[in-house]
């Protein structure tokens, strides 16, 4: 290849050796089937207990749910996925000002997860961004589109809102104080990561990303609605999950499962890529403030012995999740109470 990049514009006729997964890694797609039964939550339901309710039953049995009637304006929703097709299709010389391969940059175009370490890698560029606080953030984004600032930056601030009101539904669906959760994170810092998965010639043996989980505290996602390429782990099985008209998926990240005491799952989810046409989504992570400290809610644990993880900060999660590959054992048994 003669960029460090998939979105090259030029398509591939064969997959590059350094993307092919060793047999017993591949995601076998002929054995995968759709979820039916994802939990589709109406945030405008004026029925608040049985909103708590469904929230829970997701969290607990899946990880994860999608959400309609959100408050994030669907104009704005177009325009965002808008500007992310503008920017994948610019010339190539145009993106790489912005490649880097640093984990640590908080604004860069990259490839796969973490190409430094990686020995096989993933059918995936993405743009990573730090969004909060935006006055911050804002001025070092593309300038090119010349859209891309602005409809970002409101997106951010709406994703945001929605994120903060979501945690409240998810404190409280424990039982615990409506401000529990974000008072325990403290001011949280908010990621974006504008995924694109260019057409691959052969998905079957490939990835754009393998299966993991989400090392922040809850992601929003805006799937592609033309193209499908989501897939969760429920019961051992991975299934596909379809993207949902004007809906978010909702995932459950690794903060959340600690403080719910692993009552609620941080849940293993994929993305798989497609022959005939490049998928685009859009992932935004709220996170914890680094020296926010994360143990289980004291009201979930009758004693100190029945706290499955111990405390630790964000700082030293993070570091942790960056240091391995994306696809070894759940960051978080590393945390678990001896």
């Amino acid at each position: 290849m003669d960029t460090k990049v998939l979105s090259s514009g030029v398509p591939f006729s064969t997959l590059p050796a350094s993307y092919i997964r060793p047999e017993s890694d591949r995601p076998r797609l002929s054995d995968v089937s759709t979820c039916h039964d994802v939990p589709i939550i109406d945030l405008a339901s004026h029925d608040k207990p049985q909103l708590l309710r469904q929230i829970a039953q997701a969290c607990k049995s899946y990880g994860f749910f999608q959400v309609i009637n959100h408050g994030v304006d669907l104009d704005l929703v177009r325009d965002m996925e808008e500007v992310a097709c503008e920017f994948f299709k610019l010339p190539v010389e145009e993106k790489m000002k912005l490649y880097s391969d640093d984990p640590s940059k908080t604004m860069r175009l990259s490839t796969s997860f973490n190409v430094k370490k990686e020995t096989v890698h993933n059918w995936r560029d993405y743009l990573r961004l730090h969004c909060y606080p935006l006055e911050k953030y804002v001025p070092e984004w593309p300038s090119n589109p010349s859209t891309f600032k602005e409809t970002v930056r409101k997106y951010c601030a709406e994703v945001r809102e929605l994120g903060l009101r979501i945690e409240e539904y998810i404190s409280e669906s424990l039982g615990l104080e409506k401000d529990y959760i974000t008072k325990v994170l403290g001011q949280q810092g908010q990621h974006m990561a504008v995924n694109y998965y260019p057409a691959c010639p052969e998905p079957e043996l490939t990835y754009g990303l393998p299966g993991h989980t989400d090392p922040n505290a809850l992601t929003i996602l805006l799937q592609d609605l033309q193209v499908t390429g989501l897939q969760v782990l429920i019961d051992g099985k991975w299934v596909a999950v379809n993207p949902h008209p004007n809906a978010f998926v909702i995932n459950i990240g690794d903060q959340l499962q600690a403080l719910s005491n692993g009552i609620y799952k941080s849940v293993w989810h994929r993305a798989v890529v497609n022959a005939e046409k490049p998928r685009l989504s859009v992932a935004s992570f709220l996170c914890p403030s680094d020296d926010a400290l994360i143990s289980p809610a004291k009201p979930l644990t009758q004693n100190e012995s029945a706290a499955v993880y111990r405390g630790f900060t964000y700082e030293e999660y993070y570091k942790t999740f960056w240091s391995r590959n994306l696809d070894q054992e759940h960051c978080l048994e590393l945390f678990k109470n001896k």
